[in-house]
């Protein structure tokens, strides 16, 4: 559009997909930018599956007297996907995710990360241990990520680790588990990624790994999701107790000494009789 290839005066309807997603992460001047160039009179269709407060506002603006449509309850799971979480301390969460994959029947697991740098961690490792598997993310060129999605979907890749934003556009038919390695920082990915599982009816497993400094993350999700996620005690490496770090005590008060006295303040030759003049503290 920018460099003058395409003309959109004409065009009648607009569609934007994970409309949540785009405004959130920042796009929202690019969209606005698109939308300048449409005509007014058009139609437009946002589809997202979340719709925070802040981004209803914002699509608001964006709108004209739009109808909402919901086909489940804002930022629900479905209820074909069996959620668990295992608490466990971060350092063992590879040896967790070995012994889940030593299940046979699992043919595909899908696992997130927070990160890129993380995801390409536990690809590393799981092909160290002679697991197959692949990272997509967008570090990846469109090539790479095109090959790990296609050698996923035909079962050459047993393990696809993937990031938030390539969870959007994942659609695998037949996807049984979904492993949250690390459990996002918004509540509203947690929703995303276990919903690539459980589609169409089939049912599916998604698993949570939760460290002591994600305990927060976890309870903003089930906030969200508006259900207890069912804890998983019984299993090889269980989260240690951990004591809180408090901060070192602070060192007794020396005693207050008396302050010395200030010298009476001199009345100026224009005070007023019986006006008393406070000093001042700067």
């Amino acid at each position: 559009m920018n460099q003058g290839f395409i003309d959109l005066r004409y065009i009648r309807f607009f569609v934007l997909d994970e409309a949540d997603r785009m405004l959130d992460m920042g796009f929202v001047h690019d969209v606005k930018k698109v939308i300048a160039k449409l005509p007014t009179k058009r139609q437009s269709l946002f589809f997202s599956a979340t719709m925070p407060p802040a981004i209803v506002e914002l699509s608001k603006s964006i709108l004209t007297d739009p109808a909402r449509v919901e086909v489940t309850p804002v930022s629900s799971t479905a209820d074909t996907v069996n959620q668990v979480v295992y608490f466990v301390d971060k350092d063992n969460k590879k040896h967790l995710l070995m012994e889940v994959l030593k299940d046979k029947n699992i043919e595909r697991i899908l696992v997130f990360t927070r990160t890129k740098h993380g995801a390409d961690k536990v690809v590393k490792e799981l092909i160290k241990w002679g697991i197959n598997a692949q990272a997509i993310h967008g570090n990846k060129t469109q090539n790479a990520r095109q090959t790990a999605l296609k050698n996923f979907k035909n079962k050459t890749t047993r393990v696809l680790v993937a990031t938030d934003i390539a969870a959007r556009g994942i659609d695998i038919d037949e996807l049984t588990h979904v492993v949250n390695f690390e459990l996002p920082n918004v509540p509203e990915s947690y929703v995303h990624r276990i919903g690539r599982t459980g589609r169409a009816g089939a049912s599916g497993i998604a698993i949570a790994f939760c460290d002591a400094e994600e305990k927060e993350y976890l309870r903003d999700i089930q906030k969200l999701i508006g259900k207890q996620i069912p804890v998983i005690d019984d299993h090889p490496y269980p989260l240690k107790n951990h004591t809180v770090v408090k901060a070192p005590p602070r060192p007794p008060r020396a005693p207050r000494t008396e302050r010395a006295k200030r010298p009476p303040t001199k009345p100026s030759d224009t005070q007023m009789p019986g006006h008393k003049i406070t000093p001042r503290r700067w």
